[in-house]
């Protein structure tokens, strides 16, 4: 019988993944030795060759983290007007919309891969949408040939909120080729990280010149300033670090791939539980998060019941993505933030719950919260 008694340690929903001291020790002398700390110094370089490189992308310029690289992309493509995005997604996704004064204008999401449904997009097209983004939620890909039909045909830009996405292929290409921006971040909770970074990868040579200006307060030499920029740069230690943090992602990825395959073994057949979902066959996963679906009319408890009952057993999950953007104080008032406008997004923002996954989990501990929440079923 498996103990039911709380774990003796809180367990929470993922756990930063460390280098050892000594492999960043020997960076650190590398950077004091070159006396370059931030602006474009070696390991800055050195870490965007060897990203091009892993997310098999044409181009791709660093940023001090994720959202200020977002803020940028939507700069760098002049977007305008109104931009088509999920409700199902983190605070920053609209948010950077707002922040360069773009309406966000929220469709819907499949309720199987909880992404942007791309059957539903070409609706909410107006005289002044301007550009769709969308996000990979969860490392899943998003339906990017639906996506891109749409917006071809509309004349629309795509960008893809790749957060979750780190390492993902479709066919053997990389996530990052699709759209016109991708953005990926490397916050220290995500599969791989520069303790807090963040890149914009895409295919056009003129485009990343554009990027990398806007990221650098528009500074084109010492007697230039051709735009208004931002500071978005990633510094050099952050950058070391991530240097270091590519030797790891391989063996982090097969570490959560077991614990997956135990979730699935123990919950598959559980009634009231919605996994996360198979992808095609082409589909390389990274396996960053592992999320269910509670249907409290079958599973007989409340999502919010489990969650808090987890908590009582020192088993930390998290409510992602609740409350819905949508749902924001600054967003509802939208037309398109409507309930009646997201019947998907509101039905699953109250069932998700994302389980803990990190590699240093023991399979028996996820094998333990399993039994946990099998026990709330009534």
């Amino acid at each position: 019988m498996t103990n039911l008694e709380p774990f003796p340690e809180r367990i929470y929903v993922t756990r930063p993944v460390f280098p050892t001291i000594e492999e960043v020790t020997e960076k650190l002398r590398d950077i004091w030795a070159a006396k370059w700390l931030t602006n474009n110094g070696p390991q800055h370089t050195m870490l965007e060759h060897e990203l091009t490189e892993a997310l098999k992308v044409p181009y791709l310029s660093l940023f001090n983290n994720g959202t200020i690289a977002l803020i940028v992309a939507c700069q760098s493509l002049r977007l305008s007007g109104e931009v088509i995005t999920t409700p199902f997604t983190f605070a920053a996704t609209p948010h950077v919309l707002s922040w360069n004064n773009i309406s966000p204008i929220f469709c819907d999401i499949d309720p199987a891969t909880m992404n942007i449904d791309a059957d539903k997009i070409e609706s909410m097209i107006t005289p002044h949408t301007t550009a769709i983004l969308a996000v990979h939620v969860f490392g899943t890909p998003c339906d990017v040939v639906k996506i891109q039909e749409v917006a071809d045909r509309y004349g629309l830009r795509v960008i893809y909120d790749a957060a979750h996405a780190f390492g993902v292929e479709i066919g053997g290409r990389g996530i990052g080729t699709f759209g016109d921006i991708s953005m990926f971040s490397f916050h220290a909770t995500k599969l791989y990280h520069t303790v807090e970074g963040g890149a914009l990868t895409h295919g056009d040579a003129h485009l990343k010149q554009r990027i990398d200006l806007l990221k650098n307060f528009g500074i084109k030499n010492e007697d230039e300033v051709v735009m208004p920029g931002i500071n978005g740069k990633l510094n050099e230690i952050s950058a070391a670090v991530g240097r270091i943090m590519l030797g790891y992602v391989e063996g982090e990825r097969l570490k959560r791939i077991r614990l997956h395959a135990v979730y699935n073994e123990e919950l598959a057949e559980v009634d009231g539980l919605t996994l996360m979902p198979p992808c095609a066959d082409d589909v390389k996963l990274n396996y960053q998060y592992y999320v269910i679906r509670i249907d409290e009319k079958v599973f007989g408890r409340s999502r919010d019941f489990v969650y808090d009952e987890l908590r009582k057993y020192n088993v930390f999950a998290r409510k992602y993505f609740h409350p819905l953007c949508s749902e924001f104080t600054c967003y509802r008032q939208l037309n398109s933030a409507s309930p009646a406008n997201l019947p998907a997004a509101n039905v699953v923002g109250q069932q998700v719950l994302s389980m803990p996954m990190y590699g240093g989990l023991a399979e028996d501990d996820v094998r333990k919260i399993c039994a946990i929440i099998k026990s709330f079923k009534c």
